[in-house]
């Protein structure tokens, strides 16, 4: 099973490829999608929406898992997150993909053992649990490293 793991965002958004075969969990490909901020909103989603559509093309995942929006005090901050996520979740699913959300308190837990872990410690588990040499920078690429993990742990529960 391939998963497309997203940590959205509207100026940069996480992405990566994670295969899960038994107990082994490969990751294919990663990187960030970084939109034009000085372009109009609707440019900006429509960019996001073509490079997660481009994506999802040329490695073919099974399922999107995608963090699911966080309660913020800023409500302009938290309408511009429900537009990101928006534009991937519609990609996926013209794409007649299977989507799962996960709020991000889940997606701490699930790698690390604490919903109020940090992005840094999330990143350290995150090269912990692939066998990675490094850690991945910008923190984007962890955190959606740690989504596509929290979906392989949370289907092995059922």
């Amino acid at each position: 099973m391939i998963i497309l793991g997203v940590d959205p965002g509207l100026t940069i958004a996480g992405f990566c490829l994670l295969e899960a075969n038994g107990k082994k969990i490969n990751l294919h490909a990663y990187g960030t999608i970084k939109s034009d901020t000085k372009d109009s909103m609707p440019n900006r989603l429509k960019y996001l929406f073509e490079e997660v559509d481009k994506i999802i093309k040329k490695f073919k995942p099974d399922v999107l898992a995608i963090e699911d929006a966080f309660f913020s005090k800023n409500v302009k901050s938290a309408m511009v997150l429900g537009h990101a996520r928006g534009s991937i979740i519609l990609a996926a699913a013209l794409n007649n993909m299977t989507i799962h959300e996960y709020a991000p308190r889940k997606v701490k837990l699930s790698v690390c053992g604490s919903g109020a872990a940090s992005k840094e410690q999330v990143s350290f588990m995150v090269m912990k649990i692939l066998r990675l040499e490094k850690q991945l920078k910008p923190y984007d690429i962890s955190d959606s490293i740690a989504v596509g993990l929290c979906f392989i742990n949370q289907e092995r529960l059922r």
